[in-house]
């Protein structure tokens, strides 16, 4: 019995690895863009900040092994207009 619990201990530890593995904050913040793009939102902005910084953005997201932050500003950013010719 006492076998049964350690594999079974054993065999969760290793799943569990992966929901801890290090992000890079790029690659995060371009997937978060993707998923607000995808959902037709304009006209905000993302920044990477440190996780211990005071911001009142709303936080998104999590990278680096949790030592910084990703924050989202609605109105952030005006959408990019082509230049008229």
């Amino acid at each position: 019995m006492k076998t049964v619990i350690a594999v079974l201990t054993f065999a969760l530890a290793l799943s569990a690895g992966p929901a801890f593995a290090r992000k890079a904050c790029d690659e995060l913040k371009q997937e978060i863009a993707a998923k607000l793009d995808a959902k037709g939102v304009k006209n905000y902005s993302l920044d990477v900040v440190a996780h211990d910084a005071q911001d009142a953005r709303r936080t998104v997201g999590t990278c680096d092994g949790g030592t910084q932050r990703i924050v989202y500003e609605r109105g952030g950013k005006p959408a990019e207009v082509a230049p008229a010719n």
